[in-house]
């Protein structure tokens, strides 16, 4: 028997709701079209995943560790709308009168408490039952988090039509392997994020490198190797004719290994889970 655990990326399914209603008011003339957008998702994902169990996970307002990291992590994101703002203890509210556990850590965006709480859900035994995973975000990053316990319901059209992303449909979406998303972007860069990635290496590349060696860090240990020439070793670079990438690669290393490590990587701390639970 499978038990299903529903875990809501609070802040991108309230940002999706906001900019895909327009601005609506309560009688008062609060603008509450991100609170009724989140309130519809809400109740659909409970009609249609039918879950044993919901949590719902907020960003927190303190910085976090990537902007620790790579102090340009979001620079160039324009401040939030005060309207949108004003909602968000709005939902909070709305989603704990509904008796909804709310999760949140000083320091960690709500997708790395999705991350722990999905990594956490992953080792429990629940006597004979299995424990499903579903998470439910407008944030494509998340589908990094995607294995054989965890799923991620992503929007695709407004918050009225929503795609199941197993470890088929990442691969047939993006070519490459879930966990390989934050790599892809240590590679070929993320506007959203600001993340710069490899100047020279478009998204056909870093899915033939991917392919090749996996992640960021073989693909730089087999650079080394390449630039060695020495008598047997194998120059995997030449064999797959990306001798014009290396110049590129070897300028952008320490970048792509930072993001691909730690800053584009959701995290999964099973140190925090105390924090937590």
């Amino acid at each position: 028997m499978i038990k299903r655990l529903v875990v809501i990326d609070g802040h991108a399914i309230l940002h999706r709701a906001y900019h895909a209603l327009p601005p609506l008011t309560a009688p008062d003339g609060t603008v509450v079209n991100a609170v009724y957008g989140f309130a519809s998702m809400l109740l659909r994902v409970i009609h249609d995943l039918k879950p044993e169990y919901l949590i719902v996970a907020f960003d927190h307002a303190k910085p976090t560790f990537r902007k620790k990291l790579f102090k340009e992590y979001q620079a160039q994101r324009p401040e939030m709308e005060k309207t949108l703002i004003s909602q968000i203890d709005l939902v909070k509210r709305m989603v704990d009168l509904m008796g909804i556990s709310v999760y949140g850590l000083d320091g960690y965006e709500a997708d790395d408490v999705i991350g722990t709480i999905s990594t956490a859900a992953g080792n429990q035994k629940l006597g004979d039952c299995q424990l499903e995973t579903i998470i439910v975000t407008g944030d494509r990053d998340i589908l990094q988090l995607v294995n054989n316990k965890v799923k991620v319901y992503l929007p695709v059209k407004g918050i009225s039509e929503s795609k199941m992303y197993g470890i088929s449909e990442v691969e047939e979406k993006f070519g490459i392997k879930p966990s390989q998303i934050a790599d892809f972007k240590a590679l070929v860069g993320d506007t959203a994020d600001n993340y710069p990635g490899v100047a020279g290496i478009g998204p056909k590349t870093a899915v033939d490198l991917l392919h090749k060696f996996k992640t960021v860090e073989e693909v730089y240990r087999n650079l080394n190797l390449a630039s060695l020439e020495k008598p047997g070793v194998i120059n995997f670079f030449e064999e797959m004719e990306f001798r014009s990438m290396i110049p590129r690669l070897s300028s952008g290393k320490e970048g792509a290994l930072l993001m691909s490590q730690k800053a584009a990587k959701k995290k999964q701390d099973n140190s925090k889970q105390t924090s937590l639970f």
